[in-house]
């Protein structure tokens, strides 16, 4: 199952945080106390691991100015403090319709949610026609036998029909005795689903294995269950690590040596760390070491009694070792999170992993790192939720999967009215606080390449600059104005970027115009853009604009004949390869847009042929220029287009 949105309620700090998409790996940007926690721990709650416990606790949890409105805000109910939109997998609605029947859950979206004191509660769309005509046939009732049964609609009311038949046929009475087994067709369902839900394991940035433990203490700490009190996290920690290692407490309790031990504990330890160096790029010369021991009568307690686990860090670049504790918070909690990890990693069902400001104590370059584990090694099987205030955290590459979280409040008069955590999936907030992660992690991606003036047209990539500027200088040659020389052309790299680039820039003083291609996916991010205050109103166009389509690329400006001519003298097409727009459009039927049927007449041309990309055929066209100064008809049709487009822009300076 693929958990696709997120709608927490009533919790902490969250009265509603309105509906949000995830991602397989989303990442969680606010300030400190937006709530980013609150959201992790509701998710957590949902279904939790066996490994990190979390339920809901009305006392503790509900939002504490509104703790005595309870019972009246929710009529005597149970407050729901999350709830999950999940995509089905194929094999597990096929596992599904072997159980109820073929087509009975009408839909492979499912809602899944929780309240206070509840448990587990799934919501599924099912076509009980089915569901009964799957029984009937399963076990073979004519029409006779059906016909007694014609007055159950589900299979709730065919429980209660079943049993009041005075007279049931032998086939009627399989029926019965199979479905008080199983019982109706809602629950069977609902308990499929229950079983194939995710774990949900949550870490934090002061998750960290302790250095040592006690033994004993620690076996004592497990049998009453104060284990997984917050005040023991570190042990629990080495517990589990112990687990990992395949070493035994109380086996390690009833032993005179521990070699054996110790060899395990050493196997298990470089196991991890080679995972840890993987992606550790600040220090490849650290290790850890784990041993037991019996305890030394000066040591501090409780480690100076019984048999004590010990955790080091060794340096071989060095040659020293120091306790685990007290050396590079950044790499221990790496090790930490691993050992964690490792506990789930080999499951059947993936968990989602919520990770609340991993990585904290890490350098920067470090936190790239972590992203990269994240993205090679976690995203191809477990979900990731994390939250950061960290730019090294954004994935400046993936600012799509980026949610923005804010403890928002309105104003009544002078006062200031809370309206608890909310979280948006458009980065266009104008919070300075909030933004200054995403202006740092985008910032450190485009600072190198990056080229903006006074007034600032943005693009999406470097292709869309040249052919604006070879249609500009193509109509300025003619005599006519092109596009005004005061606009600096400035490449975004996809409307993902575009919007926060926006966001970032449109405070300091800069005027930002924008002219994006649009795809049939991009209309609500379109319509968000325009709607937002961060840009002028007036400044945002698609290609889809100026063509009136619902779709367009900057390469939609040019007739199709002038378009292939174009592919046809920048690939050396000729003969059998030959381009003509006839030829491109079969390539593709489904789309109007000239660069994806060129992707298509591409992708079945001979390997002889050099693969199509966006930014070859417009750095040909910048170079043979007379190629626009044709007096045809699919010319001027193009420069026409094109003048009308820039006397848009124009208007706004």
């Amino acid at each position: 199952m693929k958990l696709e949105k997120v709608h927490v309620t009533n919790f902490r700090s969250v009265d509603d945080s309105e509906e949000f998409s995830v991602e397989p790996v989303t990442c969680l940007v606010g300030k400190n106390e937006a709530g980013k926690s609150a959201i992790l721990l509701a998710l957590a709650a949902l279904n939790p691991h066996l490994s990190t416990p979390a339920t809901f606790d009305k006392e503790r949890d509900y939002p504490r100015r509104l703790l005595t409105q309870y019972e009246d805000r929710h009529s005597g109910k149970a407050a729901v403090a999350i709830t999950t939109t999940w995509r089905l997998t194929s094999p597990e609605a096929a596992r599904i319709a072997a159980t109820v029947g073929e087509g009975v859950v009408t839909t492979d979206l499912i809602t899944i949610s929780r309240a206070y004191g509840k448990e587990v509660d799934v919501s599924v769309d099912l076509d009980f026609g089915k569901a009964l005509e799957h029984l009937y046939t399963k076990f073979q009732l004519d029409d006779s036998e059906r016909s007694v049964l014609s007055s159950a609609d589900t299979t709730s009311k065919l429980i209660t029909t079943l049993a009041e038949i005075s007279s049931p046929t032998e086939r009627h009475a399989a029926l019965k005795s199979h479905l008080d087994g199983v019982g109706a067709v809602t629950g069977q369902v609902s308990k499929l689903i229950r079983d194939m839900l995710p774990k949900f394991m949550y870490f934090a940035a002061y998750d960290r294995m302790d250095g040592a433990i006690q033994l004993e203490q620690t076996r004592q700490l497990i049998a009453n269950g104060q284990i997984n009190e917050d005040a023991h996290r570190g042990a629990r920690l080495f517990a589990e690590f112990l687990e990992y290692a395949r070493v035994s407490i109380d086996d390690i309790t009833n032993v005179a040596t521990y070699e054996t031990f110790n060899a395990r504990l050493q196997a298990a330890s470089n196991s991890i760390t080679d995972q840890v160096l993987e992606y550790w790029t600040q220090n490849p010369d650290l290790s850890v070491v784990v041993r037991v021991e019996q305890s030394r009568p000066g040591d501090t307690a409780p480690l100076n009694s019984g048999m004590i686990a010990w955790a080091r860090i060794h340096n071989g670049l060095h040659r020293v070792d120091t306790p685990f504790s007290e050396r590079s918070a950044g790499f221990v909690w790496f090790f930490s999170f691993l050992v964690k990890f490792a506990q789930v990693q080999d499951e059947e069902t993936p968990v989602v992993l919520l990770l609340d400001e991993p990585g904290l104590t890490l350098h920067g370059k470090a936190q790239a790192d972590l992203l990269r584990f994240f993205k090679e090694k976690l995203a191809p099987h477990h979900q990731i939720v994390y939250s950061t205030h960290s730019p090294f955290m954004v994935p400046a590459d993936e600012l799509a999967s980026v949610r923005i979280v804010e403890d928002k409040v309105e104003m009544k008069g002078q006062r200031r009215m809370p309206l608890g955590t909310k979280v948006r999936e458009d980065v266009l907030t104008r919070d300075p606080d909030t933004l200054f992660p995403l202006q740092g992690a985008l910032g450190y991606e485009i600072s190198q390449s990056l080229f903006i003036g006074e007034h600032t047209l943005l693009v999406e990539g470097p292709g869309d600059i040249l052919y604006i500027q070879a249609l500009s200088d193509a109509l300025k040659r003619r005599g006519r104005p092109g596009l005004d020389q005061r606009w600096t052309l400035c490449p975004a790299g996809g409307i993902d970027k575009i919007r926060p680039f926006v966001a970032m820039f449109a405070g300091n003083a800069l005027h930002i115009a924008v002219l994006s291609d649009q795809a049939q996916g991009d209309k609500r991010k379109v319509e968000e853009m325009k709607r937002s205050e961060v840009l002028k109103a007036g400044h945002f166009y698609t290609m889809a604009d100026f063509l009136q389509r619902a779709e367009a690329d900057i390469e939609d400006i040019f007739e199709p004949d002038l378009f292939v001519s174009i592919l046809n003298s920048t690939y050396g097409l000729a003969d059998t390869t030959l381009l003509d727009s006839k030829r491109l459009a079969a390539a593709n039927t489904g789309t109007a847009r000239l660069v994806k049927q060129a992707e298509a007449a591409f992708a079945i041309m001979p390997t002889t042929v050099a693969e199509f990309d966006h930014f070859t055929p417009a750095g040909w066209l910048i170079r043979n220029p007379k190629m626009l100064d044709a007096k045809s008809a699919p010319v001027t049709g193009t420069i026409d287009r094109a003048q009308a487009i820039f006397d848009t822009y124009n208007a706004l300076l």
